[in-house]
């Protein structure tokens, strides 16, 4: 009697019941499952593999779904792992560290707003040697992930990898894990990696092309830098010029003065106001940019190397060397200079490879081809096509432009198979 008494005070109370000598006399009480280990879903892509572009394309999305099992409470994170082996990865400096700091991401959950998730370096595993953590949200019976890569043109090593994805609840049990494939393909170059093109017209006023990044190598419509440049008897690039508005020039003035203008950053307004070299520069019939530097061919045919501080500032003239005077054109291209001489014939002068010093800035000229008299105007440039390296812009004398795509020989870069890329260009009278 006094023991049926107890049994059912005990359940009343909420308290298991145990038999007189103490041994269970029912199981133990359930545990919530979101606090002990479960079989765990699945995850799954939406769509095969994604494509994410490297290059100016912005980010590519990545979209999984997680199953959770029921019974699961709580709130929940999804970790990543970039399942590229640092054994596949390029020399050059990549690390886990520069990897992880370089890919641009966010994450959204069921649809909610995209926030900025950073990548770091994994513990231990080779394999997955960096990973991203997802905000975490409440459990539910399926979670939708839109997961944004945006890479620039220097991930296309990437190539084909795979995001590991695992579900853990807040006690560290993992409730959903599986993957989703990312195909990394080369996009369109960055504006720094394309080329620009400066032009005046008739009217003194100085145009701006910019190379768009296709195949076809076709340009953006041209943008008005300004009025006034019909003061200058030579302009001149110095360094890169590219499509971000980087890219300085020199311009000498009727009376022989030199001015540089030194490049803005802003392809809307690329050049800052002109700050004076100094005068004299009359005394030279031709200048051309070598590289950062600038060469100047006297009346004589001597060629004189100004090497520059890259802040407008010149060292003392050297001398490199006389019997210029048999070209009809020279322009700076690819480092060095290429040279056309009264025959038509077209010549390269590399940056020099042993022992360079002022006086001996090229090594001995490369012949390129014949013909080239049928241009008035040669301009070196930047890439003007999609991934075709240095260029060589080229106006016939009706007027139509052709770039010619930059391709490493025995002897650097040489100009090779041309596009057309303009016509009408003979309203200009320099082209830069």
């Amino acid at each position: 009697m006094r023991a049926g008494l107890v049994l059912a005070t005990a359940l009343v109370a909420g308290i298991a019941p145990v038999a007189l000598g103490g041994a269970a006399a029912t199981a133990a009480p359930a545990v919530n499952r979101a606090e002990a280990a479960v079989e765990p879903g699945t995850v799954v892509q939406d769509g095969g593999p994604a494509k994410v572009w490297a290059g100016e394309e912005g980010p590519g999305t990545v979209r999984f779904r997680a199953d959770v099992p029921a019974g699961v409470t709580g709130p929940v994170t999804a970790t990543l792992g970039f399942g590229k082996p640092v054994s596949t990865w390029p020399g050059g400096g990549v690390t886990p560290d520069r990897l992880a700091a370089g890919l641009r991401t966010t994450a959204s959950v069921n649809g909610s707003a995209p926030v900025p998730v950073a990548w770091y370096p994994a513990r231990a595993d080779e394999t997955e040697p960096i990973v991203v953590d997802l905000p975490a949200v409440q459990a539910g019976s399926t979670l939708d992930y839109a997961v944004t890569l945006d890479l620039s043109s220097s991930h296309d090593w990437l190539g084909s990898f795979y995001l590991s994805v695992q579900l853990k609840d807040a006690r560290g049990n993992v409730v959903s894990q599986g993957k989703a494939d990312v195909d990394v393909v080369l996009g369109t170059p960055e504006a720094a990696l394309r080329g620009a093109v400066h032009a005046r017209d008739k009217d003194g006023v100085l145009w701006r092309y910019e190379a768009a990044g296709r195949t076809d190598g076709r340009l953006t419509p041209r943008k008005r830098v300004g009025g006034g440049w019909g003061a200058y008897t030579a302009i001149v690039p110095l360094g890169r010029t590219t499509a971000d508005g980087r890219g300085d020039l020199v311009a000498r003035d009727k009376d022989g003065v030199l001015w540089y203008y030194q490049g803005s950053g802003d392809p809307d307004a690329p050049f800052k106001p002109r700050v004076r070299v100094g005068g004299g520069w009359n005394v030279y019939t031709a200048l051309a940019t070598n590289g950062y530097d600038l060469v100047a061919r006297d009346r004589d045919g001597v060629l004189w190397n100004y090497l520059s501080d890259f802040h407008g500032k010149f060292q003392p003239r050297v001398r490199v060397g006389g019997g210029w005077n048999v070209y009809t054109r020279i322009s700076g291209y690819a480092g060095g200079l290429v040279a056309r001489d009264a025959a038509g014939v077209l010549w390269k002068y590399n940056p020099r490879t042993v022992a360079p010093s002022p006086s001996k800035p090229f090594d001995a000229r490369a012949k390129v081809g014949g013909g080239w008299n049928v241009y008035n105007a040669l301009a070196g440039t930047e890439d003007l096509g999609r991934w075709n390296h240095l260029d060589l812009l080229a106006r016939t004398t009706g007027g139509d432009v052709y770039a010619y795509q930059g391709k490493t020989s025995g002897f650097g870069y040489v100009p090779t198979t041309r596009t057309k890329v303009g016509w009408n260009w003979n309203i200009y009278d320099t082209v830069i």
